[in-house]
């Protein structure tokens, strides 16, 4: 499967674009990291580093589909809807897909138990053991979006 621009949608509305490298959420003092475009992270990203919009919008497609890449690999239950697979990039582009590896999330999907599986978007919604509110809308968007319903942008789903 592709991503649907409705999955582009929803990453870039709770992503944002900046053109001008700035510090990723999980960076530290002892660990610091670098992000740009869409939330693009990679060693290579330094401070001070900029983009143009279509570089940043090539990045957002690399990683994006680097993410379905990985998905592809790891999901073994067919067939997913076009939503669930959106809401699965969304999601893995926004933990890394390392994470969504070793998920429950992914273990009720491949199990072919899709509400557990929506279940299991509220509970990634920390960062650094703190609730952060744009985390709760993302899941809550990705949720919506996996379970057939509206994205974060009220685009309806077919």
């Amino acid at each position: 499967m592709k991503p649907s621009q409705a999955c582009l949608n929803l990453i870039k509305e709770f992503e944002s674009c900046r053109l001008t490298a700035y510090p990723a959420l999980e960076s530290t003092a002892d660990d610091p990291k670098w992000a740009i475009g869409w939330g693009h992270t990679a060693p290579s990203v330094r401070e001070g580093d900029t983009c143009t919009q279509p570089q940043a919008d090539a990045l957002l497609i690399g990683d994006v589909n680097s993410c379905v890449d990985h998905i592809a690999a790891l999901i073994t239950y067919t067939p997913l809807t076009q939503g669930q697979f959106d809401a699965l990039v969304s999601f893995a582009y926004n933990t890394k897909w390392q994470a969504f590896a070793q998920s429950t999330l992914l273990r009720k999907v491949n199990a072919g138990d899709m509400q557990g599986a929506a279940a299991e978007f509220d509970r990634w919604i920390h960062l650094s053991g703190k609730v952060l509110a744009g985390l709760i809308r993302r899941r809550n968007a990705e949720k919506a979006l996996f379970l057939g319903g509206s994205n974060a942008t009220g685009s309806q789903q077919s």
